[in-house]
């Protein structure tokens, strides 16, 4: 049986080998990043003045605008508003603020918009600013 101390038949040592795989599995990933498209929640349906039922690939939400508070007077408006602003199967960036009674608080803004619909139902005259609400 013969031992070799010397480099191996294979070309590469297990040292030089080992930041190559890293690098190659590091480009397979941000490949694969760049060709999924970005998956975004979309509304499925407006339930009230502030609740929204939003969906992504398998999971269903149900969304409590952050910081409104629509009184029983407005709802209906509040809900017209809300469907115009945000249509069926419309995407939408959610930005969590916490959850209240299993549903998830946030922040929601449609894609390709700026302006979140938190402010917006507020800015309409539709509701008030909850957050301010709490505080004061």
């Amino acid at each position: 049986m013969q031992y070799r101390h010397g480099p191996s038949d294979s070309g590469l040592s297990l040292v030089r080998r080992i930041p190559l795989i890293r690098f190659c599995c590091l480009c397979v990933l941000c490949v694969s990043f760049a060709v999924a498209p970005a998956s975004a929640a979309e509304v499925l349906q407006v339930r009230s003045g502030s609740l929204l039922q939003v969906g992504d690939r398998n999971r269903t939400y149900t969304v409590e605008l952050a910081c409104v508070a629509v009184e029983e007077a407005q709802q209906t408006e509040a809900i017209d508003w809300l469907r115009q602003q945000l249509p069926r199967r419309r995407r939408v960036n959610l930005r969590p603020v916490g959850s209240s009674n299993g549903q998830l608080v946030a922040m929601v803004t449609p894609l390709g918009d700026e302006n979140d619909v938190n402010t917006g139902l507020i800015a309409a005259g539709l509701a008030t600013d909850g957050c301010a609400a709490e505080l004061g």
